[in-house]
């Protein structure tokens, strides 16, 4: 009886610890549904995230989850981003696609390192559900899309938006594109210009107190350790 027991005891997941202090390190990618034109059909919209810049850097919509399609997604972005052996990371939950073997083969060949979520655990994957959930909260965001062509249609305007026009509270208020192409540096310091210059002309509208424009975290966490969660430009997230 006793061996029984023990054969019946789930294994012990590690805690996913992801450390991204510049682009293109840690990418996170995740699968959600749409809601087809009628009851019960749904299409299969696929992000893949860079976490330290937010910036979308693969997505698609599709009539079905698939390992092969997650496959060949993967492998575009991956190209098109020039993604070397040993520099990036790729981190997901325990879905069907996501642990499966043609996308774990793919990620082995490409020299990929994968990193997955614990089972039942929801904040182990924040920043793809984060940017699910802006997507879903936008004001136009139907309740159900007629065909996967309006799908498409949508996701691409908000894909868009989300990269080059969103103002992200996570990153300084930049955008994701600033951020993930490297110009958040130069933006940063023409902010500082202009309220400087807004300071020395009506100083007492600042209440006596140089502003300073918002910077870009130095480091981006999924899970950080405890001793690293309080440490100054580190994102806790």
């Amino acid at each position: 009886m006793r061996e029984r027991r023990d054969q019946l005891q789930h294994p012990q997941y590690q805690k996913p610890e992801l450390l991204a202090t510049g682009a293109n390190q840690v990418w996170s990618w995740d699968i959600t549904k749409l809601l087809g034109p009628v009851k019960w059909t749904y299409f299969y919209l696929y992000v893949i995230l860079d976490i330290f810049s937010r910036y979308v850097v693969g997505w698609m919509v599709a009539p079905r989850e698939s390992a092969e399609l997650a496959q060949r997604l993967i492998a575009e972005t991956s190209s098109k981003q020039n993604i070397t052996p040993g520099q990036l990371t790729i981190h997901a939950d325990r879905g069907t696609s996501m642990t499966s073997k043609p996308v774990a083969l793919l990620l082995a060949d490409l020299g990929i390192t994968k990193t997955h979520s614990r089972p039942h655990v929801s904040d182990d994957n924040p920043y793809s559900e984060s940017q699910f959930k802006t997507l879903k909260y936008r004001p136009e965001f139907p309740e159900r899309f007629g065909s996967i062509e309006d799908a498409r249609g949508f996701c691409q305007e908000f894909m868009r938006w989300y990269n080059t026009e969103h103002h992200h509270t996570g990153i300084g208020l930049l955008t994701p594109e600033t951020v993930h192409y490297g110009r958040a540096e130069a933006v940063i310091e023409e902010r500082q210009r202009v309220l400087s210059a807004a300071y020395e002309q009506r100083p007492e509208r600042f209440g006596r107190r140089h502003p300073r424009a918002p910077e870009l975290p130095e480091a981006v966490w999924i899970n950080p350790p405890v001793k690293t969660a309080a440490a100054k430009g580190g994102e806790q997230v």
